[in-house]
């Protein structure tokens, strides 16, 4: 969309009026999407189609590289045993600790957003991250929650 809107800008001249400017601009876009299509083309081939070898043909394998079940089940359970352990944090550290690692807020933006100050910010997250790590210790070494 990006591409279509600069290339409608830089060829604004070229509107007559002939049709409404939504059409024109919708046009502009197709064409555009169009061209990536094709310019896409080459690097696909049918799963259907065999490699040619130097006497036979070999039907075509592909290797899902993807988490297996097992790895998928793994990590679904590791996030369960985080969140759980995130949700038991003091909500005054586990407020800090989500918007400066998982909203990514700068400690200035935690701070103004929270009405506290910077150090505090900075001492509630060392907080926050040392329970995270002293919970998660003890859980995996007792294979319990804590």
């Amino acid at each position: 969309m990006q591409d279509a809107f600069l290339k409608a800008y830089a060829h604004l001249q070229d509107f007559h009026g002939d049709s409404r400017f939504y059409t024109w601009l919708v046009r502009i876009a197709a064409n555009e999407a169009l061209m990536r299509l094709r310019k896409r083309r080459p690097n696909q081939f049918s799963l259907d189609e065999p490699i040619e070898g130097d006497t036979d043909l070999f039907p075509r394998e592909l290797e899902d590289w993807g988490p297996t079940p097992e790895q998928r089940y793994a990590q679904t359970e590791m996030q369960n045993i985080v969140g759980d352990v995130i949700d038991r944090l003091d909500p005054e550290y586990r407020i800090v600790f989500l918007l400066r690692d998982f909203e990514e807020l700068s400690t200035q933006e935690t701070a103004e957003m929270l009405g506290i100050s910077v150090p505090a910010v900075k001492s509630r997250l060392l907080r926050a991250r040392l329970k995270l790590r002293e919970k998660l210790n003890r859980h995996f070494r007792q294979g319990a929650p804590n």
